[in-house]
């Protein structure tokens, strides 16, 4: 029998609640990882990865020689890793002589491996070999544009896959509304080869266009690196239609002061602050004041002038 840990502090159950399913989720966390053997150049890849992405991700500097993904037996400890950290994107880097500069993203379904893609890393400039304006460096935690170039990620089933793991690991958490004026940053995706795809991250300079929309243009301020796909393991049709349900409900927002009755229907309370009628400050009106005045003294002349209109008449 397996034991079922309950959270005993709220610190716990407050973190029991973060991981629960939710009808809209948050923004993905990612794992990075080092294999048995790494080269030089893939631990600056997996760096500079981890520093576009410092704000939601999990970097661990030690090696994991349980870990072997495509391998039987060789993703339980990845799996278990994932659900230790609550990630559900990972990146393992692993060098051998016969895959070089290896890097294999994936995804996991409920903390188990969901899909597989294997690319190898050529070309690779880091950014501190970019000169530009520092002025115009993306801030930490900025949304990004991201750009697909090329009619194979629309016709290739490798690049398409690749596509779909490059988004859940570069967009962030999605949003609704997005203020233009906060995005400077874009990920360039460039299909050069029905294997081949060129990743650049570029900064985004606003420039006036004689418009409402402002003109763009692309700063390459690093990483840049090619990407030369090897192996990938796509999602059985089953796990992905267990993966992609949606909930038809969605989320209601809590009303405050209202309460629903059978008879009346929808009834809201409103709260009233007492009146203090004496503390009231009323309008100074003058020229009221005065008119009420003239009308009473006139009043007051013609009262007193009616006995004596009697007695000469009498």
């Amino acid at each position: 029998m397996l034991e079922i840990k309950t959270a005993k502090t709220r610190r716990g159950k407050r973190e029991l609640e973060k991981r629960a399913p939710k009808l809209v989720e948050s923004g993905k966390k990612t794992l990075i990882l080092h294999g048995t053997k790494t080269s030089a150049v893939l631990n600056a890849v997996l760096a500079q990865i981890f520093h576009l992405k410092k704000d939601n991700a999990v970097k661990f500097s030690r090696k994991n020689e349980n870990v072997k993904p495509f391998e039987a037996g060789g993703e339980t400890s990845l799996e278990f890793f994932s659900l230790k950290t609550d990630c559900s994107i990972f990146l393992y880097g692993s060098h051998s002589k016969k895959r070089p500069d290896n890097l294999v993203l994936g995804r996991t379904y409920d903390h188990h491996i969901y899909d597989l893609v294997e690319v190898g890393v050529e070309n690779f400039k880091p950014m501190e070999s970019f000169s530009y304006d520092k002025k115009l460096a993306p801030k930490e935690g900025s949304k990004p544009f991201i750009v697909f170039i090329g009619e194979g990620f629309e016709a290739v089933e490798e690049l398409k896959h690749l596509k779909e793991v490059l988004l859940e690991l570069l967009r962030g958490e999605v949003v609704e509304n997005l203020n233009l004026a906060g995005v400077d940053r874009a990920y360039v995706c460039a299909a050069l080869s029905p294997n081949r795809v060129l990743f650049t991250h570029c900064a985004l300079r606003l420039k006036k266009s004689g418009t409402v929309v402002p003109r763009m243009e692309l700063v390459e301020v690093g990483p840049s690196m090619d990407f030369v796909i090897r192996r990938h393991r796509p999602p059985n049709e089953g796990l992905r239609k267990e993966a992609m349900k949606t909930s038809r409900e969605k989320p209601k927002k809590k009303e405050k002061n209202v309460k629903r009755d059978e008879l009346k229907g929808k009834i809201g309370s409103i709260y009233i602050p007492d009146q203090k009628v004496g503390e009231t400050a009323l309008p100074y009106n003058a020229k009221g004041v005065k008119r009420e005045r003239r009308e009473a003294k006139r009043k007051n002349d013609n009262d007193e002038n009616a006995p004596k209109r009697k007695k000469e008449d009498a």
